[in-house]
């Protein structure tokens, strides 16, 4: 039995002020979704796979910097600074706030610090990705039942 259009759009709000509620997203991700329209409809959805992919590179690289002996603290302190800049363009509040916390445990170079903050933005990013795939998901499925939930 699939659920009609109105009930997925009312799932969709219903997800997207969860996501809002709970500190995953911020007003950045509102001012991307107000730059969508007719001639750009999957603009969100590229910006945020961009982010994906860059995600994924830089917890790579932390992760990297972090197994080198001895742990190249000045990387680690760049990647969390360009991570919280992509995660801030994206509006990816939580991850944003956990690439911060990167600062002191860099230039004080604090290894277990910095492996802490590793595994929390992790954590972070993947509840993030988990939940804005499920939130595309929802609007791929509302197009696909002819409504659109701009």
């Amino acid at each position: 039995m699939t659920m009609d259009v109105n009930q997925l759009r009312a799932k969709l709000c219903e997800h997207q002020s969860a996501m809002f509620h709970q500190g995953f997203l911020d007003d950045q991700f509102s001012q991307l979704q107000n730059l969508q329209d007719e001639s750009t409809p999957d603009f969100v959805l590229e910006v945020v796979t961009m982010f994906f992919d860059d995600s994924e590179n830089l917890l790579k690289n932390m992760a990297r910097c972090l197994e080198q002996v001895p742990a190249d603290f000045k990387q680690i302190d760049a990647y969390a600074h360009q991570y919280k800049g992509s995660s801030a363009s994206v509006g990816a509040a939580r991850v944003k706030s956990v690439c911060a916390n990167f600062r002191p445990f860099c230039e004080t170079k604090n290894l277990d610090g910095c492996i802490e903050c590793l595994q929390q933005l992790q954590h972070e990013y993947s509840l993030l990705k988990n939940h804005l795939q499920y939130l595309f998901k929802l609007q791929k499925d509302i197009k696909a039942g002819g409504g659109s939930f701009s």
